[in-house]
């Protein structure tokens, strides 16, 4: 039984580029893609990625509109029993809330700086 050598540094290098090359050919001989294809599977990937957008939109407005009416639950016993003559207090909404928000953000920062 012939004992195992270890193969040097120049087996292994051109162990390495024939490996390679047999890649290369593979990958060369590999045959393009069907362009109705891809386009179909790029329309399809839109249109998902359109309509996840849109619920995400949806989402996002069904749960700002459900917390205004929430505030404008808890505001208006109050408002009936401190003003009872006046309409109903107007309770802001998250993009002015937001807005009030940014404002004073800004006012902190340019106080800091």
């Amino acid at each position: 039984m012939v004992a195992y050598k270890a193969p040097d540094f120049t087996e292994r290098a051109a162990a390495a580029r024939a490996a390679k090359q047999r890649a290369l050919e593979l990958l060369r001989d590999k045959p393009a893609p069907d362009q109705a294809a891809v386009a179909a599977r790029q329309a399809a990937r839109e249109a998902k990625e359109a309509a996840e957008a849109e619920r995400r939109t949806a989402r996002r407005a069904a749960a700002d509109q459900a917390k205004a009416d929430k505030k404008a639950a808890a505001v208006a016993p109050v408002a009936e029993k401190v003003m009872p003559e006046r309409t109903p207090v107007m309770v802001p909404s998250a993009a002015d809330l937001k807005a009030a928000r940014d404002a004073r953000y800004a006012a902190r920062k340019g106080r800091k700086g």
